[in-house]
């Protein structure tokens, strides 16, 4: 005979429980069992069930102890269902009522009946009834308390939060709306009434606004639901302050979103499945909830600018309100990307603003244009460089017709310590040893395993070292180079506009030892032959000549090349600069031409050609302002100082020398500079600028470093450029200031004459101080 028993859901559940629990899955749950119904509370004590045999007759008993009178008051009111203990009791007969016999059930109904009876008493607490125990003296159940897992718990509790924040929501949405504040009125009135009721309700705004912000600020986590407040605001079209209130909440979620922005990247990670804490839960749903409004935001800002764009086929004229309107989304956009370069959305921004920088308003390219210049000095990462190159380099191959401030953002980056032929040169050998290790050695499976785990130990080593983002940024700004150098290729190719080519040769001037040696023949070429056309501006001709010295100074001194045709046509346009013509403000462009040109490459020109230069630069000090001067006086000071051969032009004696000096000849070798002498420094001794007359007595007297006619430390070792940027008049202040005047009092003046007689002095003194009377004075024709 087979015996079945019946087995609790906790016993058959408990080895699956235990293997979650041992994984670490799920947390172990506390159980307290509960044999005795007297260790239960009072509230808990569930009420004892009898147990009634078939053959007991204790009830008759019981119904022998009573009156019949008390017997028939409560059959009526049995009957008449007066009280409701006894509506379950049923007559058999007219002998007396019978009490209905439980029987006690084998099945799960009575466990579901505690269970039950368990929520009504303590909701609160999670009851789980077992099956009872029958004894002798009756039936024992038995229960458990289970305690409630931490995450069930945190979700309930961040729901219900989350509940009364959209009822709070709600209700200060039905508080203030922008429908009620329609400016309504019966009859015809006024433009000051008008005025004053616009002012009135946009106060309300600003009131209203001012409220929303200053919770959201106080406590972000809790108030993030605001953003949804104050965006649905921006929808509002009422006609009287859809521009006014569009500007207001622009500018207050501009002002939030760089408080409360997190200065990482918030990334998507999935959690199904995985139970988290309370806070974990939270920061997550503030996390999500901040970027969707974020991205909310920049939609709107993108919608808002794209005014300021004139697309074809589209002839709508936009009011001035709605070009505001767009200039100030499009400056909120470039403030949030230089606040947070490397928050979520900052590509997207990027390839907002970049078309700005050929906008027709020049007020738009400068706000642009000075923002991405920020972020390139700022970048530490350089991918954001990266990324807004490429979308310039993808605009310009789009796009014929550029403004040049699109590629003056370029003339920022710092590409000092790349050298693409050096790396180029790595990267060969690098693929030359792995070949030849790949034919001497060959690896098994397992030491390749072995190889890749050592190669993966070794990124790891270089992580802790945070030598793999050098090496990352270090990819970066090689990559950004080949692109910049892609534009200016392409531009110097094809572009006949002067004003982008002067800009695209003052950036290979300034990046041109970055280049790679194959380029350089056909870049100085090019340059050569852009000279020869008339089209070529007097900017654009030092920038040419500025970028063959940078290539001939650096590694292309190796190139067969003869610049002297470059050093002619730089010592022709020396003097076709002066204060007054618009060339005055190639000066420094000048300026580096000629440090270039002479000073780093002094050792390989001819001293005749020195004392040509020096020459003429003395003649050219005479017509520029301060600053000029001394740049150029830098210059002949440096040269003196590097090539004693030039003493000869310190001396007067007309004697020396062959021939006679021939300022007008184009070539400084043939000008007999030699039999002349630098007699332009003797007016400059008696210049306004104190500065400018020390420097020339000192190159007078042969540029000493010591002595009387030295000069002060502080200028002793300043470069051209330097002295040029330090006594500059671009902010309109005199370096070294002028002293103000001294207060003196007049002194009295003394007669100097006298009269003889005094009558006739006092009769001139009187007409003297009579009125003189004018007569009408015209002409008749």
């Amino acid at each position: 005979m087979v015996v079945k028993t019946k087995i609790s859901k906790i016993k058959k559940g408990n080895p699956k429980t235990n293997k979650h629990v041992n994984k670490g899955n799920i947390k172990k749950t506390k159980h307290v069992k509960i044999n005795n119904l007297n260790s239960l509370p009072n509230k808990q004590k569930p009420k004892p069930v009898e147990n009634y045999s078939e053959d007991s007759d204790q009830g008759e008993d019981m119904l022998d102890m009573v009156d019949k009178d008390d017997i028939n008051f409560l059959k009526s009111a049995i009957t008449n269902r007066s009280y409701n203990i006894f509506n379950k009791i049923k007559f058999s007969s007219s002998e007396g009522p019978k009490l209905k016999r439980r029987k006690v059930v084998n099945d799960e109904s009575l466990e579901n009946q505690y269970e039950d009876q368990m929520d009504e008493h303590e909701p609160d607490k999670k009851i789980k009834t077992l099956l009872p125990i029958k004894t002798k003296n009756g039936i024992i159940p038995q229960q458990i308390f289970e305690e409630n897992d931490d995450a069930y718990e945190e979700e309930n509790e961040v729901a219900e939060e989350e509940k009364v924040d959209a009822e709070e929501q709600e209700d200060a949405e039905e508080k203030f709306s922008l429908e009620n504040t329609e400016l309504e009125f019966s009859g015809p009135i006024s433009a000051t009434q008008l005025l004053s009721k616009r002012n009135e309700l946009i106060n309300k705004i600003k009131i209203h606004i001012g409220t929303l912000s200053s919770g959201l600020l106080e406590n972000p986590e809790e108030k993030v639901t605001n953003l949804r407040t104050l965006l649905s605001l921006m929808e509002d079209e009422t006609a009287q302050l859809y521009v006014s209130v569009k500007k207001l909440i622009l500018v207050s979620l501009l002002e939030i979103f760089k408080d409360i922005l997190p200065s990482y990247e918030i990334k998507h990670v999935n959690t199904e499945g995985v139970k988290l804490k309370k806070d974990t839960l939270k920061l997550q749903k503030y996390e999500d909830t901040l970027l969707l409004y974020y991205k909310k935001y920049l939609q709107k800002l993108e919608k808002c600018s794209l005014v300021l764009i004139n697309k074809k086929g589209d002839s709508r004229t936009r009011t001035e309100d709605e070009l505001k309107l767009g200039i100030l989304a499009v400056q909120a956009m470039c403030e949030l990307l230089i606040t947070h370069p490397y928050f979520n959305y900052s590509p997207n921004i990027a390839q907002a603003i970049v078309p700005f920088l050929n906008n027709h308003d020049k007020n738009v390219r400068d706000i642009v244009k000075t923002s991405i210049k920020t972020i390139f000095k700022e970048d530490k990462k350089e991918e954001l460089t990266l990324k807004i190159l490429r979308l310039i380099n993808n605009y310009l191959k789009k796009h014929a017709h550029i403004n040049p401030d699109m590629l003056e953002v370029l003339l920022v980056l710092n590409l000092k310590d790349i050298n693409l032929d050096q790396e180029k040169q790595q990267e060969v050998k690098e693929k030359k040893l792995l070949s030849r290790k790949s034919r001497i050695l060959q690896l098994s499976k397992k030491e390749k395993k072995r190889k890749k785990k050592l190669m993966e130990v070794e990124k790891e080593l270089l992580e802790t070292k945070a030598e793999e983002n050098k090496q990352a940024k270090h990819k970066n700004l090689t990559e950004i180079t080949k692109i910049v150098f892609n534009i200016y290729f392409r531009i110097l190719k094809n572009s006949n506009n002067t004003k982008t080519l002067g800009v695209c040769l003052e950036g290979l001037a300034k990046y041109a030892h970055c280049i790679n040696l194959e380029f350089y023949v056909d870049i100085v070429n090019v340059l050569d032959n852009l000279l020869k056309e008339d089209w070529l501006g007097y900017r654009e001709h030092l920038h040419c000549i500025q970028t063959v010295f940078a290539i001939l100074g650096g590694q292309g001194e190796a190139l067969n090349l003869d610049p002297l045709r470059f050093y002619n046509g730089l010592y022709k346009e020396l003097l076709n600069i002066n204060v007054s013509s618009k060339n005055s403000e190639n000066i420094l462009i000048l300026i580096r031409t000629l440090s270039e040109a002479l000073i780093k490459r002094r050792k390989k020109i001819t001293n005749k050609r020195i004392l040509g230069f020096i020459k003429r630069l003395s003649q050219l000090c005479l017509q520029l302002a301060h600053d000029g001067t001394l740049g150029c006086l830098g210059i002949i000071k440096s040269l003196i100082q590097l090539s004693r051969s030039t003493d000869i032009l310190l001396d007067l004696d007309p004697t020396t020398g062959e021939g006679k000096y021939n300022p007008e000849i184009d070539d400084p070798e043939y000008s007999n500079a030699w039999s002349s002498a630098l007699y332009e420094l003797l007016y400059l001794t008696r210049h306004y600028h104190p500065i400018v007359g020390k420097f020339a007595r000192n190159i007078a007297n042969g540029a000493p470093s010591t002595g009387e006619a030295s000069l002060p430390g502080e200028y002793n070792k300043s470069t051209a450029e330097q002295l040029f940027t330090d006594f500059s008049m671009s902010e309109m202040a005199f370096n070294p200031p002028v002293p103000p005047p001294k207060k003196e009092q007049p002194k009295n003046k003394s007669k100097t004459g006298f009269f003889a007689d005094s009558s006739f002095e006092d009769e001139c003194r009187n007409i003297m101080r009579r009125p003189v009377k004018r007569k009408a004075f015209w002409i008749d024709i």
